[in-house]
Formats: C-alpha cells, sequence, structure tokens
C-alpha cells in the first residue's frame, strides 16, 4: 500500500451540525463530518470504526472551496475545507450530542 493514510489517527476534525445534517441523519442515517483535508475515505471508515464503534457502509467527500469575504471594510480569505457524508447501516447510530 502507498500511503493511504491508514493510521488510527484521527482524520475527523468534528461533526457537522447544521439543519440539513440533522435531518439527514434522522431520515436517511447519513453523518457528515469536517474533515482533514489530506484524508481519504479508507482513512475515514477506519477513523470512523475507531471512534464511533460502527462500520460505514460508504463514504462520500467534498471539496469546500475557499471564499473571497470582506469583514468591515477589509478582504480576506475564508478558508475552504473538505467535508464527508458518512452513510451507515439501518440499525446503526452515532450519537453526536
Amino acid at each position: 500500500m502507498t500511503n493511504l493514510n491508514l493510521k488510527n489517527d484521527n482524520v475527523l476534525k468534528n461533526p457537522r451540525i447544521t439543519e440539513k445534517a440533522a435531518l439527514s441523519a434522522d431520515k436517511l442515517n447519513v453523518y457528515t463530518f469536517e474533515v482533514t483535508k489530506d484524508a481519504t475515505k479508507r482513512a475515514i471508515m477506519a477513523s470512523i470504526t475507531a471512534t464511533y464503534k460502527v462500520t460505514p457502509e460508504k463514504v462520500r467527500m467534498v471539496t469546500i472551496p475557499a471564499r473571497k469575504v470582506i469583514v468591515r471594510g477589509r478582504r480576506g480569505v475564508r478558508a475552504g475545507g473538505k467535508k464527508a457524508y458518512v452513510y451507515l447501516k439501518k440499525g446503526d447510530k452515532i450519537e453526536l450530542m
């Protein structure tokens, strides 16, 4: 294997708690997490299994682009990142709070 980042170091930053994420967790059993930029699907699956003791069915990842912002008259850049949608089996559940 070549540098798959499969070590048990946690690639999960934190759960992404929004209204959309809460609805998809209740209805579709899909949980959303913010992850590090170098995270892979296998590393995320291993991290979810180690942290929450559940096995994900699949993982989908989305890259969040950086955005230009103006705050109090000053220009800046809001950092982007990466988020992962973790799909679980019907009976599995993750307690986030």
